[in-house]
């Protein structure tokens, strides 16, 4: 069986009868005749083998029928361990962390009641951020940091960042501040500031449009229906040219679900990495050659009132280590190739 190249470069197998109960690992091998058995271990122990949409590393996976074997042209980074989670300020009221991608902030309403064994493998940063903040007031036992702070069975949510997207984020720990960092974010006084890497050359404007759940196909979206939807403002302003591709700033003046990925996408410059919103509504999807590690989003800026003292509490980060590197290598191709920003 010959494969099949997607348009991001993932090369796809479908699986034959006479391989059904085959392992992967025999079954790449019929495939990718040119590979020996070590190098097939070394791409599935790489973690560049998706199986029927979800990784495998087990060499002695069996097959059915309907299975769909794709080697991906990037690994897929590891899931986030609690020390990947940095806490940037903590006191009896609020925590504040930087989430790393790969991570849920926290379980939806259908999801409250999960499998032990998967709350087990998939914890969500909610219920991580308590042994991480255990840990971290273990660590700083006797600072002045960790003073008055106690330790805590529960945090509570008060808004959400996407699993693939990184960045900053505060939990509230107390019902109080929980209300009142609730009300801010209802009332958009919260700073959030974003940085992603998007298709084309991005232009500085100002994106505005009413966003629903079903824009037709499943999928979020804008409408233009009158009194439809949710009012949506996303500040865009690029920051440097990559070639085909553009870093740019986001602010957000509302903060709808999807918001910033709805809205460039819908413009033409769907994010690196996206896989929901690079589809026009009724169109095929756009092809994804960048390389992108996962979807290229980073909440760098976040700014609120503390929601006990009234404080204005303001924190920033750098974009995270591997979007770094993504937009280093994109720069290196850009010079290489000629383009000129």
């Amino acid at each position: 069986m010959s494969p099949s190249k997607h348009a991001d470069d993932e090369t796809v197998f479908r699986v034959l009868p006479r391989q059904v109960g085959q392992t992967v690992a025999a079954a790449l091998r019929q495939w990718m005749p040119d590979r020996s058995w070590s190098q097939v271990r070394a791409l599935l122990k790489a973690r560049r083998v998706m199986l029927s949409g979800n990784l495998c590393t087990d060499v002695d996976a069996r097959l059915r029928l309907v299975d769909v074997v794709k080697i991906l042209p990037h690994p897929i980074a590891a899931p986030p361990q609690e020390t990947d989670v940095r806490i940037r300020y903590l006191d009896r009221h609020i925590v504040v962390v930087e989430k790393p991608s790969g991570i849920t902030s926290t379980r939806y309403s259908d999801e409250q009641d999960p499998a032990p064994r998967r709350r087990q493998l998939q914890p969500t940063l909610d219920e991580l951020l308590p042994r991480v903040i255990q840990n971290n007031l273990k660590s700083a036992k006797g600072s002045k940091n960790a003073k008055g702070v106690q330790k805590t069975k529960s945090v509570r949510a008060v808004h959400r960042l996407d699993r693939e997207t990184s960045g900053l984020m505060v939990f509230a720990r107390t019902a109080e501040a929980e209300k009142n960092l609730g009300q801010q974010f209802r009332v958009h006084s919260i700073t959030r500031r974003y940085l992603a890497i998007a298709h084309g050359r991005v232009p500085a404007q100002t994106i505005e449009s009413r966003l629903v759940r079903d824009r037709g196909d499943g999928r979020r979206g804008s409408t233009r229906l009158p009194n439809a939807g949710r009012l949506a403002v996303t500040h865009v302003q690029p920051l440097e040219s990559l070639g085909d591709y553009t870093l740019v700033e986001c602010r957000l003046e509302t903060g709808r679900t999807h918001q910033i990925r709805i809205h460039l996408a819908e413009n033409g410059h769907p994010l690196c990495g996206e896989r929901v919103y690079n589809q026009p509504l009724f169109r095929p999807s756009r092809p994804d050659r960048s390389g992108a590690p996962r979807l290229a989003l980073c909440a760098v800026e976040l700014g609120f009132l503390h929601p006990v003292t009234g404080q204005p509490m303001h924190f920033d980060m750098p974009l995270s280590p591997d979007l770094a590197a993504f937009v280093r290598r994109l720069r290196k191709q850009a010079k290489s190739s000629g383009c000129k920003g």
